[in-house]
């Protein structure tokens, strides 16, 4: 690959601002707007954070940056939809930055709709039962239309368990298939994030690292974890890899996750997160808190006149009770959703800010001590 005839990305650079151990905060430009990192990034599948405003996502939850899905919004509302409103941002009347997901975690999580070959992977749509043919250059293709500011590169993401000899013949047609995002790319504001495979074998992901890290991506992504396996073993793959991952590039673990997951991770070195937990389980009447993980539903809230999370200074938390919340979802209120969902990200966006202040001033360890201690889910 000759890089230096590679189209680059003029609006997007990374810079690292405080460490404390591994942990580190920072920020990167786009084309939308800065954000600091570590970052939680709520997940916008179809063009929309599940029952919240853009409006209220900025103002409430302070969200910098949400995540929007290639597959999901190819198919749905389509690329003329989208090109009509000029762009995702438009569409969705979201001014700060967006990062789209190349498609490829379908490649796992719809196995049984698709066939996986050395030019791209067939798909047949879950909605209607057409069949697409995603390849690494219709993914650079669909995210340019869309306006992405951070572009992820086309990759396989294999299931947990595989086997060795699978999982090195994946991450060699990833490597391939990344290559070609590189070469495909044509838009100087839309920056490039390469993913990185190997499953929790420390021996594959040096590999996948070294095979990648020299390319001239955006930033880096640790793909492939978060799909069943133990979360000591996230955390081990992970403490291996940010170090050999470049420090002047954001490194992102996508797809999760926890609370807990986040606070671990972070003081690994990761600097971006995803995960649609707290708008999903938002939804169900789970709800994160300082205290742990509330259950809404349950009758030990049918009288409590307590807010959700004494330590939250959210809408629903100052103007709700827990009564109140239990009775919205049992009667299958939408406003059940909607203040749950606000809360969680409230909380999510809240927890990695402590954190950023934490690693500011030099105190991470402590801050993820305070942490661990109040947690008492139900």
């Amino acid at each position: 690959m000759n890089t230096s005839e590679l189209v680059t990305c003029e609006t997007f650079y990374f810079e690292e601002q405080a460490r404390d151990g591994m942990a580190r905060t920072g920020y990167f430009q786009t084309a939308h707007g800065k954000v600091e990192t570590p970052i939680f990034m709520p997940v916008g599948t179809l063009g929309t954070v599940k029952a919240m405003r853009p409006d209220q996502l900025v103002e409430e939850v302070k969200a910098q940056i949400v995540l929007g899905n290639t597959y999901h919004l190819y198919l749905r509302p389509g690329l003329e939809i989208i090109e009509l409103h000029g762009g995702l941002h438009e569409m969705m009347n979201w001014d700060r930055p967006i990062l789209t997901d190349s498609g490829g975690y379908q490649v796992f999580s719809l196995k049984d709709l698709r066939k996986i070959e050395e030019n791209g992977v067939q798909f047949q749509d879950h909605i209607s039962g057409s069949r697409h043919f995603f390849t690494p250059e219709k993914v650079i293709e669909i995210q340019e239309v869309l306006g992405s500011d951070i572009m992820m590169a086309f990759d396989e993401c294999p299931p947990a368990g595989a086997s060795r000899e699978y999982m090195r013949n994946s991450m060699a047609r990833t490597t391939r298939w990344e290559k070609r995002c590189l070469e495909a790319r044509t838009r100087t504001d839309c920056a490039l994030f390469g993913i990185l495979q190997g499953g929790i074998d420390a021996e594959l992901r040096r590999e996948h690292i070294d095979a990648l890290c020299d390319l001239p991506f955006d930033g880096f992504a640790i793909g492939g974890l978060s799909v069943g396996e133990a979360s000591q073993a996230m955390y081990d793959t992970v403490e291996v890899s940010t170090p050999l991952m470049p420090a002047d590039k954001p490194r992102y673990l996508m797809g999760v996750g926890t609370p807990q997951n986040l606070v671990e991770c972070i003081g690994r070195g990761i600097d971006m997160f995803d995960c649609v937990l707290p708008t999903r389980n938002a939804r169900n009447g789970q709800c994160f808190t300082s205290r742990g993980v509330v259950k809404i539903r349950n009758a030990v809230h049918k009288h409590d006149l307590g807010p959700l999370d004494p330590d939250c200074s959210c809408y629903t938390c100052t103007n709700f009770t827990r009564a109140y919340l239990r009775h919205l979802y049992k009667s299958k209120e939408m406003l059940a959703g909607q203040l749950c969902t606000l809360h969680n990200l409230t909380y999510y966006l809240d927890l990695v800010r402590q954190a950023r202040q934490a690693i500011e001033e030099g105190r991470f360890e402590a801050f993820r001590r305070q942490f661990y201690s109040q947690i008492e889910s139900e």
